[in-house]
């Protein structure tokens, strides 16, 4: 029973990974719609399709739960904000043929986690650690020198999902209700917007062509499916596991970035990657043997 539990784990975090990672080819194709358009029909599909799947679950008292604590609902308001803004970037970056640029910052956030911790919560790091982000820091420092200025589509993509997840850590609220409040709470911003773009003559929610309103509706789906799966991977799996899955969604950026889309990759960024994919290894490597050294514990929940 414990490896079938193991293998779906895996089975629900390559999905999850493998839906991230599959973003730019997807968001490839609505090139020809403004990022803030894109942003605010994922926003509002996301919210129909995660209500649609509190109401199948009969889940409606988790939300209201939250809705009831007026704390969590402003810290749930920052990580929408957050997680909006994440969005809009990346939207941007794969827009601008940028993707380059978007997987390095997807490789730095567990990085980027890691400093956050030490930070905010007092976490202290082990030697490995602070090598890792010393790595980390040299790549960053080349790619300043080769830029010559800061990468910043790079560094706002980690730092702002990095900064969501040290919000969501601290509101107890699982990833479906979370999900639907976030996205609610991202609405009246976004329909302001389309509100403002409809008087000046210009229709958000797109139609027509039918290809079009189809992969925007998508997009809503597509933002929601893998949170659910990285949340069913997550209680089957032990965190090095999904630690080393966590790679994948970058990885398949960078390479569809290179091979697909033909994006240039110049010596220097290479040394940028390879500094920090050498501290992205040491960092695995530090989180193995803590993991190693912790006794086992006794799963709470492996259905649902």
């Amino acid at each position: 029973m414990a490896g079938k539990t193991a293998l779906a784990g895996i089975g629900y975090g390559l999905l999850a990974y493998g839906i991230w990672g599959f973003f730019p080819l997807y968001f490839h194709q609505l090139n020809h719609v403004a990022p803030a358009d894109i942003l605010v029909n994922r926003a509002l599909w996301a919210c129909v399709f995660v209500g649609l799947l509190l109401a199948a679950t009969r889940q409606w008292a988790k939300v209201r739960a939250i809705v009831g604590r007026p704390r969590q609902l402003a810290m749930l308001a920052l990580a929408a904000l957050l997680v909006g803004s994440n969005w809009l970037v990346f939207l941007w970056a794969v827009g601008q043929h940028r993707v380059v640029e978007s997987s390095l910052g997807y490789f730095l956030t567990p990085l980027v986690n890691v400093l956050l911790g030490l930070v905010f919560l007092k976490e202290r790091l082990n030697r490995l650690e602070w090598l890792a982000i010393g790595l980390a820091s040299a790549g960053l420092a080349n790619e300043i020198a080769t830029l010559g200025g800061l990468p910043w589509v790079s560094l706002f993509l980690a730092g702002s999902f990095g900064t969501y997840g040290l919000v969501r850590k601290q509101i107890p609220v699982d990833a479906l209700s979370g999900l639907f409040l976030e996205t609610l709470l991202m609405l009246p911003l976004c329909l302001a917007y389309a509100a403002w773009q409809w008087q000046a003559g210009h229709a958000v929610f797109i139609v027509e062509p039918w290809t079009t309103g189809a992969l925007l509706g998508g997009a809503g789906i597509l933002t929601a499916a893998p949170l659910i799966a990285f949340a069913a991977a997550t209680q089957r799996l032990d965190l090095a596991t999904v630690g080393m899955l966590m790679y994948i969604n970058p990885t398949m950026q960078f390479l569809t970035a290179i091979y697909v889309f033909g994006e240039a990759l110049q010596p220097e960024k290479l040394i940028t990657f390879g500094l920090i994919w050498l501290g992205l290894l040491v960092f695995s490597v530090a989180m193995w043997r803590q993991l190693r050294r912790r006794p086992p514990a006794t799963p709470e929940k492996l259905s649902g």
